[in-house]
């Protein structure tokens, strides 16, 4: 998909296009965010991009300001089912990346699902996150693709400066499944056990000072090394 136009969204339109996009990605009762407040964020510094096909959107990115003007909170990363396996996510996140650094944010945030290798991959392999807080259950009971199970989420830091493959002592792994998306749809006493281990690894190795530095795609592990 080298064609793709990458750009922040530019209508009400276009955020209200966003909110059916949310919707295909996530499951229609999953509560989309709002056309209208997206776009009072937008206006106020904050990030609502797509990628757009000519003019159907197929990757949708919603960010924005933080407490710290050095850092932006990430809220939302969709690829539409059609389009992803091909590298649209981290050319969603590069362009975030840009879009930052040329406003003077360097750390970008963002809650991810820790039991799902594609987030996992992503926002660990790829982009180089870090993580070491971990939280239980962070919106309580959701709907869509994530019904019926505890929400919990890691909070990953992204460093937009940080230098690419820089080396780290890794001390220890945790596994996580390789489809958790199909045992919560086929097996749902299977998920939630897998949720409950990997949440009790992960609490344990951030309460002994380690932090996730990386992931491995061939074992689906994460990879453990000690907060600087």
């Amino acid at each position: 998909m080298t064609d793709l136009v990458l750009r922040d969204l530019a209508s009400l339109n276009e955020m209200k296009a966003a909110e059916d996009f949310q919707r295909t990605v996530w499951g229609k009762d999953d509560p989309a965010d709002n056309a209208d407040l997206m776009m009072a964020i937008q206006h106020e510094g904050g990030l609502v991009a797509g990628a757009f096909d000519r003019d159907r959107m197929v990757a949708f990115l919603f960010a924005f300001p933080t407490n710290d003007p050095t850092a932006q909170h990430s809220h939302r990363l969709g690829v539409h089912p059609e389009a992803q396996g091909q590298g649209l996510g981290v050319r969603m996140k590069l362009y975030q990346k840009d879009w930052c650094l040329k406003r003077g944010i360097t750390h970008v945030r963002w809650t991810y699902d820790p039991a799902r290798r594609a987030n996992a991959v992503l926002n660990i392999h790829r982009l180089g996150a870090t993580a070491n807080t971990y939280y239980r259950d962070y919106y309580g009971a959701m709907e869509g693709i994530n019904a019926g199970m505890p929400s919990d989420r890691l909070l990953a830091d992204w460093d937009l400066t940080r230098a690419e493959g820089a080396g780290v002592e890794i001390v220890d792994t945790v596994s996580i499944p390789a489809d958790f998306a199909r045992l919560v749809t086929e097996d749902a006493a299977k998920a939630l056990s897998e949720r409950q281990r990997v949440r009790a690894a992960l609490e344990t190795a951030f309460e002994n000072g380690l932090q996730i530095a990386g992931f491995d795609r061939d074992a689906n592990a994460y990879l453990l090394t000690r907060c600087a």
